[in-house]
């Protein structure tokens, strides 16, 4: 039997944190979707490094550009900046890495290098500005192209950029091994332990297993 979720939260769904629903959809944690993290890097305005921490996004093109697809919060330093400056980076890192990129949640404000408070190295980018991630394994170096309020509500805003130049280690631009393993790729998911009573669960970080070749 398959459960029926409508456009209504459900009323067993309690904010865990003021204001919850209003940034995250209930579908959010009733479907679990998981998604790959990542840290976006932006200049604040006194020159200071920002970092955030990710997810919720997409990356796809065709033969007229590579284009990067994520939501930001509107009231966000990282929304503000790349508005500001046209550009910012993203930087893939692994599991190993989530602590230190959780540091930049809770040390974000105007005066903070965000690079210094996750113990991240600051390396320089090869066509904007804004510097890479030297502990990423896969940096995208972007342009704005443009932004759009999701819902209407100035809550959330999608932001598309070019992407423009990307540096990948070497052990990992060939082949799946260190792309697609505890190495590689760290991803995000929510699973409710009970629809029923809205129990919160738990928020899962994971790394890809690959079960097929070819």
């Amino acid at each position: 039997m398959k459960i029926k979720i409508g456009g209504t939260k459900p009323d067993n769904f309690v904010d865990r944190w003021p204001g919850e629903f209003e940034i995250f959809s209930h579908f959010e944690m009733a479907l679990g979707i998981p998604h790959a993290l990542f840290l976006i890097t932006t200049l604040k305005e006194n020159g200071k490094p920002n970092v955030c921490f990710q997810s919720w996004s997409s990356f796809y093109g065709d033969s007229g550009g590579y284009y990067v697809m994520t939501p930001l919060l509107m009231k966000s330093h990282t929304y503000h900046n790349i508005l500001r400056d046209k550009e910012f980076c993203i930087n893939f890192i692994n599991a190993s890495y989530f602590e230190a990129c959780y540091q930049t949640i809770f040390n974000n404000k105007n005066e903070t290098d965000e690079f210094t408070a996750g113990g991240f190295t600051r390396e320089p980018a090869s066509q904007i500005a804004v510097p890479r991630i030297k502990e990423a394994f896969m940096s995208l170096e972007c342009r704005f192209r443009s932004d759009s309020d999701l819902s209407g509500k100035s809550i959330q805003s999608l932001v598309i950029g070019e992407v423009v130049s990307a540096a990948v280690e070497e052990e990992y631009i060939n082949g799946a091994e260190k792309k697609y393993g505890p190495e590689g790729f760290m991803y995000y998911g929510y699973a409710l332990k009970d629809f029923a009573s809205g129990d919160e669960g738990e928020r899962k970080v994971a790394s890809l297993n690959v079960l097929r070749k070819g």
